[in-house]
């Protein structure tokens, strides 16, 4: 599945939190499994070799969480949604990264591989409604909660979405 709709989905499940830096680290907790991705600069075979084994994983997913909520106001809060934000994220892997694209979930001490036999391409119409539902959900959130995953990179930038967004779907009119 596509970074951006592991960020989607992430800071989704990061809204019942109310700290700004706190939602930003359980939308990284859905995002840095795919650390391993940067196999793909060693060349394909590296990146085939490694993706979805380095950080795909029990190991990667307790040490991802546990950084990241050291970091946080909610520690236990931002522990637990980002171990799920992480685990999501190797769903979602399964699903649709492509047919026969194992994840290795307790490498490095067993190389049994997860794997599901209806796994659709990366470029499916699956994937394609999915990432369509997510990022509708994030814009759905400028309405009720007055924030838009743009948080992430910018307040500023987040605010005129959100104003744009309140002005044309908000049913109180100014």
């Amino acid at each position: 599945m596509n970074p951006i709709v592991h960020a989607e989905l992430s800071w989704l499940g990061a809204q019942k939190l109310t700290e700004r830096r706190d939602r930003i680290l359980v939308t990284l907790g859905g995002v840095l499994p795919d650390l391993d991705g940067l196999a793909l600069l060693g060349g394909e075979d590296l990146y085939g070799q490694w993706h979805h084994v380095l950080t795909h994983g029990l190991w990667s997913a307790l040490a991802i969480s546990t950084a990241l909520a050291l970091l946080a106001k909610r520690k236990l809060a931002v522990f637990g949604l980002a171990f799920a934000a992480f685990h999501l994220h190797l769903f979602c892997d399964l699903l649709g990264s492509g047919p026969g694209w194992p994840i290795y979930y307790l490498w490095p001490l067993n190389r049994e591989q997860l794997l599901w036999s209806g796994q659709w391409d990366l470029a499916s119409w699956q994937n394609s409604v999915i990432g369509l539902g997510a990022t509708l959900a994030v814009l759905a959130c400028a309405l009720p909660l007055g924030r838009t995953a743009v948080e992430l990179f910018s307040l500023k930038v987040d605010a005129k979405v959100v104003a744009a967004l309140r002005g044309r779907f908000s049913r109180e009119r100014p």
